[in-house]
């Protein structure tokens, strides 16, 4: 029976850990993260750039994304930035 190959990656300010791993058929994102060793309490799950539960099961070539909570909320920062935008003299 073939295993699928997926990865494992957590981010973070100027570098990556990436963690490679060959898993039985049927794995799941909570199975590969569990695998890893990395740290994901409190963390939410993604693949391909979209969350998923830890439920999800994998397919050959996943890229498991550990992700962090957001810095600022990606709405409030831009109105910020027009705020400062119309201040500027043209």
């Amino acid at each position: 029976m073939a295993s699928l190959r997926v990865e494992v990656v957590y981010a973070l300010a100027g570098r990556q850990d990436i963690v490679r791993l060959e898993l039985e058929p049927g794995a799941t994102a909570a199975d590969a993260v569990r695998a890893s060793g990395l740290p994901a309490q409190g963390l939410r799950v993604g693949i391909g750039g979209r969350t998923v539960g830890m439920g999800k099961a994998l397919q050959d070539g996943d890229r498991v994304e550990l992700l962090r909570p957001l810095a600022a909320d990606p709405i409030e920062a831009r109105r910020r930035r027009a705020r400062t935008a119309r201040r500027r003299p043209r």
